[in-house]
């Protein structure tokens, strides 16, 4: 299946398929609801999928590893250095990392702008530095670059009829990072940092030290509540977007949004009890969700193709 997969893209050197190979490993093992997801493009759109969720997961992994000896100047140190020699490949074209090969080779490919990357990086160190966000456009600031500009990033590849898709890409990959916030208060608070606007609790009455406690109180469960509907706000919002992508990209992207988004539907149904239990969408969710849309993707490709496969115009790399 994966060298169905990379020959279905294109991609014939060893050094750049073994990259894009890592690349959906860390998909495989880090984004299972994704990983599942892109299962439902067609073969030959996968691996670009899966060398920007590498590159996104890779360096998400020095800032929130819990486990490493690093120290915050360190890892801000190491992220400023892997960060910026990435942005100077890309200028080059090429890549020796083992997994920035695979995606400056899908950056060529469908011509994604640096500024994302640029965005994305900033958002990683911002990580390092702050903890408390006050107010949800000061949020905005920091999830625009950690989860909007992954859905800019992908939009190309699946290739939209309107221009009007990038918009509702970046509400769609907002509510995927609110969604997270909502589900991982207690393990962003074991990492010293809260997600949800500091203004925004104290509608509720709730004080930073009120949510350290960890004790879901009525006022917490209300301020997730108001955080719930934010989620499905955009998801809504989000939703007519999946029409404009073409048709063989549609339902990967309907099924990350019901299976993504409906993380806050699991926290409302373990009544917001987000200290003593970790809400996840459940396996036989998951499959009754894949497994109509596999059929309806595969329906979709026999009748409009599978789109687009991007040569590689720029085979230096």
């Amino acid at each position: 299946m994966r060298s169905r997969d990379l020959d279905a893209a294109g991609i014939t050197d060893p050094d750049l398929r073994a990259s894009y190979e890592l690349c959906r490993q860390l998909n495989a093992a880090h984004g299972k609801t994704y990983y599942l997801a892109t299962l439902l493009l067609p073969p030959g759109k996968r691996p670009y999928v899966h060398a920007l969720y590498g590159f996104a997961r890779y360096a998400d992994e020095i800032v929130d590893d819990l486990a490493s000896t690093l120290t915050e100047l360190q890892k801000a140190d190491w992220l400023m250095h892997w960060g910026q020699a990435f942005l100077d490949d890309l200028d080059k074209g090429q890549s020796t990392d083992p997994v920035c090969r695979a995606v400056i080779d899908t950056v060529q490919r469908w011509d994604i702008p640096k500024s994302h990357f640029e965005a994305f990086l900033d958002s990683m160190k911002m990580d390092l530095t702050i903890t408390h966000y006050q107010t949800f456009a000061d949020l905005y600031e920091y999830v625009y670059g950690s989860a909007a500009v992954i859905g800019l990033q992908m939009v190309p590849i699946l290739e939209p009829t309107s221009p009007a898709a990038a918009e509702k890409a970046k509400d769609l990959g907002v509510a995927f990072q609110l969604a997270n916030f909502v589900r991982d208060v207690g393990e962003d608070l074991d990492r010293g940092r809260i997600y949800l606007p500091l203004d925004d609790l104290a509608k509720f009455g709730v004080t930073r030290d009120q949510l350290q406690a960890r004790v879901a109180t009525p006022a917490i469960k209300n301020a997730l509540r108001y955080q719930i509907d934010r989620v499905k706000e955009l998801e809504e919002r989000s939703r007519p977007g999946i029409k404009m992508l073409h048709p063989s990209s549609q339902d990967c992207i309907e099924a990350a949004r019901v299976l993504y988004c409906g993380i806050v539907d699991e926290v409302e149904r373990i009544d917001y009890e987000v200290f003593a239990k970790r809400a996840s969408v459940p396996i036989t969710r998951r499959l009754s969700v894949a497994a109509p849309a596999w059929l309806r993707a595969r329906r979709a490709r026999r009748q409009f193709g599978s789109g687009q496969v991007r040569g590689l115009h720029q085979n230096a790399s």
